[in-house]
């Protein structure tokens, strides 16, 4: 995996998403010795594969020289303060990568120094399985080279999408960093409408996440939109057709989910502030 590393990578936090992220960019074939975990609580897992790819992790990993990249993976309201101690440890050249929900640039280098490189990203949950989507919005002192080192690092986990306008940063949140649940809730939703039409609960419960994770393999694979599909596969006065007057009657859902993101995406307004 060829990032342009011209330093360590410093991962802080190694929870599921930090994780998801480290053991795609191993599976890449990122060097292990250039990659140090900094984490006073990190996970069993993380632990065991921290010791099997000889990587250093711990409370103060130990740092040869100012990391090239810095990730990280916190949580939100632990960003602030976590940057604050390990400024001292960043370099003329490193750049910062936030996958902290809801943090801002601005609040993202306010503990930082004036020069400092801040790429803010939102991944989402299907990262771990190398399926994921992530936005992510540069500041001004951002080269073109350190985001390319963070668009490496990200696609080892999935799409890589740059936007210029960080206030699109909570819708995409409300879409595609929420969106995962929504998803799970529908096929927790058609399991137990199959168990209401007669199939015992094991059978629906394979048919919802079978169907549903087939549906977006098909969807990500095909030239056609959403639209076009969802019309291909419905026959005239058919069972599909008869499922689609109900879902699409007075455009309920259509409705319901566009009242969803905008909550998701206010709310991450109001964590952002």
């Amino acid at each position: 995996m060829t990032i342009g590393l011209t330093g360590p990578l410093l991962l802080v936090g190694a929870g599921k998403m930090g994780g998801a992220l480290l053991e795609g960019w191993l599976k890449k074939g990122l060097d292990p010795t250039t990659v140090f975990i900094q984490d006073p609580e990190l996970p069993d897992d993380m632990r065991r594969l921290a010791a099997a790819h000889g990587i250093a992790a711990g409370d103060a990993p130990p740092l040869t020289k100012a990391p090239a990249v810095i990730v990280l993976a916190v949580k939100p309201d632990l960003a602030v303060a976590v940057l604050r101690t390990i400024a001292p440890s960043i370099g003329a050249e490193t750049v910062v990568l936030s996958i902290a929900a809801g943090r801002t640039l601005e609040t993202l280098s306010g503990p930082l120094p004036e020069t400092c490189a801040v790429v803010r990203a939102m991944p989402n949950t299907p990262a771990a399985v190398g399926e994921g989507i992530t936005v992510c919005v540069a500041n001004a002192q951002s080269s073109a080279a350190q985001r390319a080192i963070c668009e490496g690092l990200l696609s080892a986990v999935g799409e890589v999408v740059w936007v210029e306008d960080e206030t699109l940063m909570d819708p995409v949140t409300a879409v595609s960093g929420s969106g995962p649940a929504y998803v799970f809730h529908l096929a927790e939703c058609l399991e137990q409408a199959g168990i209401e039409a007669g199939l015992p609960l094991d059978l629906a419960a394979r048919l919802a996440r079978a169907t549903i994770a087939g549906a977006g393999a098909l969807l990500k694979q095909s030239e056609h939109d959403a639209a076009t599909l969802r019309t291909n596969v419905t026959s005239p006065r058919g069972t599909t057709a008869a499922a689609l007057d109900v879902l699409m009657e007075d455009e309920a859902l259509k409705m319901l989910l566009a009242r969803a993101v905008a909550e998701a995406a206010k709310r991450s307004r109001e964590l952002s502030s």
